[in-house]
């Protein structure tokens, strides 16, 4: 890698000036949800993210009627299952990002409430895979249950703002990189991945990656993106993203920086950072890119690191 380049990427690396700022992009994948019904309040339509090719599965405590299941838009779904108290729905690549469609379902006691729905969102990349609902009193164990994830969630956050800390009061530049040990006596490598990485087809409407380079640290891995915006409105800004390995595994990502929101026919560059020891890091990986509440996204498979 030139001496220029590596300059380049330390300076988006480590700039602490203007950016566009990304919420999602260190969001951890969602895990169990529940969800409570009371039998004399009317309760709003939960929203439930959906995402084309993952599974989200509604577990319930009551037996469904399971030929009165409403599925909105059922025939873009890869797959419906409707067990006795259970509920499979797989998104098919024909439903559109930022889309919402309405579940129904009813129960076969008769007891109140006798049914419920759910406003299922279609989201470019992420999916809620599991979701328990319950109309009656919930068990101790599942309270002790959702104490120690709330516990486990608690300390993820401490550790967050712990490292953010550290960065602020870290140095720039290169002495930054030594100081967090992210910087060993190989340096930091690059590579030229454009001809590599495959874009899928959908892509082609909207975004296209006209350059790719991976880098590799001592602790971690970025992507360097150049994108064009190639039709839609408003200039598109990046939300959040995911890096997924074969296994189905993602890459915690720690930044997802873009230069500036890139308008219909510029370019603009984007990177993404992501936490990564050498072991298990290797790839291939997919990376998802979308904006918020926007159909627009890019998917680059078949990304690897030095």
């Amino acid at each position: 890698m030139s001496s220029s380049s590596f300059v380049v990427f330390l300076g988006l690396l480590l700039a602490s000036g203007a950016s566009v700022a990304q919420s999602e992009a260190a969001a951890p994948s969602p895990g169990m949800r529940r969800i409570e019904l009371a039998p004399d309040e009317a309760l709003s339509a939960p929203e439930i993210a959906i995402s084309a090719g993952l599974s989200t599965t509604f577990i319930f405590d009551s037996d469904l009627k399971r030929d009165e299941v409403e599925v909105e838009g059922r025939d873009r779904f890869s797959l419906v299952d409707v067990g006795q108290a259970t509920l499979r729905l797989v998104p098919s690549a024909r439903l559109t990002a930022g889309e919402r469609l309405r579940l129904v379902v009813r129960f076969r006691d008769g007891a109140a409430p006798a049914s419920t729905s759910f406003q299922l969102r279609v989201h470019p990349a992420k999916a809620e895979p599991l979701i328990e609902v319950y109309r009656g009193r919930r068990t101790i164990e599942t309270y002790q249950q959702e104490a120690r994830e709330v516990r486990a969630e608690l300390m993820r956050c401490q550790d967050e703002v712990a490292r953010l800390v550290a960065e602020q009061n870290a140095p720039g530049g290169l002495a930054g990189l030594v100081s967090s040990s992210a910087l060993d006596e190989h340096g930091v490598t690059g590579r030229v991945v454009t001809k590599d990485v495959a874009q899928a087809a959908g892509n082609a409407n909207a975004l296209e990656a006209t350059s790719v380079k991976s880098y590799r640290s001592a602790t971690g891995v970025a992507i360097e993106i150049n994108l064009k915006v190639k039709a839609g409105a408003p200039p598109w800004v990046a939300k959040g993203v995911t890096l997924r390995g074969k296994a189905g595994a993602e890459l915690k990502v720690l930044r997802l920086w873009q230069q500036r929101p890139i308008p219909i026919g510029e370019f603009g560059l984007v990177v993404v950072e992501a936490d990564a020891p050498t072991k298990g890091s290797q790839g291939p990986f997919s990376l998802k890119l979308w904006e918020e509440d926007g159909p627009r996204m890019i998917t680059l498979g078949n990304v690897t690191f030095p």
